[in-house]
């Protein structure tokens, strides 16, 4: 495996507008729905879930996603890499595993809500253009980058096991299967996840890490992920709330290698001035109004700056007004939602 061969399957590194362009999903709308069905407008409402516009947050995540898979490919089929790959497979047969070739590891903190899982889910598509890497000599796939969820009881085999699934589901393979048939411990499975992640894998995201915080097994996790950097060879991204920082700061391993980016609700700025403005021009009530000042700083005062909730207040606002026949999109409405809704 040659790694400069695999580097050449990545796309261009984006910036400036095209990479602004290629971020965001302003969806079509037509002033004629306005005219139509209540069913029809209602339906067409959810249209509103799916606008995002990048802000700051988006266009670092992008780059920090894209050098992290660069540098994972950079290891592959290096010497190191051999010999790592030589120290995993003593792992599975001897349940002995020694760190060779390290790990980029990385953080991505912020309160729920902001649109971290999204600005991620956007930045892989466009790095990875939704498909796998192959090279046909030798014959290798590898997973460009896996998203697996942090179980809610932070169990080191579950999310071992949700590794080797979904690896499974992209590979065309079955180490699942034959994990789960061979009964394979959990020093076992760290092995053997080194191995695929060092084959077969560029950059592995662990979503939803506060898990380990609240967790009595979050300990061991966290144990599990250092060894997993540790022989695995790949970039492995950490994404959490805020809550996660006090994991990161007592785990010293996990503290020394996971610097990355911290992120807060947004200010009553530009930008989410800029956002709100853009979700009213998606209005599905029969009665358009505009915007105010007023109103943005409404939203802001009862959303703390928290996309996802000024997304729902929008979202259910015009449905109380289409619902209730009132068919304006105003402070009244918006006051409705948040009183029933939120």
């Amino acid at each position: 495996m040659n790694s400069m061969d695999l580097i050449k399957q990545m796309p261009e590194m984006l910036s400036g507008q095209e990479l602004y362009e290629k971020l965001a999903d302003i969806p079509a709308y037509s002033e004629e729905i306005r005219g139509k069905s209540q069913t029809e407008r209602l339906i067409e409402l959810s249209i509103l879930y799916e606008i995002y516009l990048p802000s700051e947050m988006s266009i670092e995540i992008y780059s920090k996603l894209y050098l992290a898979l660069l540098r994972s490919l950079q290891k592959k089929g290096t010497n190191v890499a051999v010999q790592q790959a030589y120290q995993n497979h003593n792992a599975i047969m001897r349940r002995e595993n020694r760190g060779i070739i390290g790990s980029d590891t990385f953080s991505i903190v912020g309160c729920s809500g902001i649109g971290k899982s999204s600005a991620i889910n956007r930045a892989i598509s466009i790095i990875t253009q939704d498909k796998m890497i192959e090279l046909h000599n030798p014959s290798t796939r590898i997973i460009p980058a896996l998203i697996v969820q942090c179980p809610w009881d932070a169990s080191v085999k579950s999310l071992l096991l949700e590794i080797l699934r979904k690896s499974d589901e992209l590979l065309e393979t079955n180490y699942y299967g034959n994990a789960l048939k061979a009964r394979a411990t959990t020093d076992v499975l760290i092995g053997i996840v080194s191995q695929v992640a060092l084959q077969h894998i560029g950059l592995l995201i662990i979503d939803e890490v506060q898990n380990c915080v609240a967790s009595k097994s979050g300990k061991g996790l966290v144990a599990m992920l250092t060894q997993l950097i540790n022989s695995s060879g790949i970039s492995i991204g950490m994404i959490g709330t805020p809550e996660t920082l006090s994991l990161f700061e007592s785990a010293f391993q996990l503290a020394r290698r996971s610097l990355g980016l911290q992120y807060n609700a947004l200010k009553n700025d530009e930008f989410f001035s800029g956002f709100c403005k853009l979700l009213f021009k998606y209005q599905y009530v029969q009665k358009k109004v505009e915007i105010t000042e007023q109103m943005v700083d409404w939203l802001y005062e009862h959303s703390g700056g928290v996309t996802s909730i000024v997304v729902s207040l929008m979202h259910d606002a015009q449905e109380i007004a289409i619902l209730t026949g009132y068919e304006i999109l105003d402070i009244s409405m918006l006051n409705q939602a948040y009183e029933k809704r939120m």
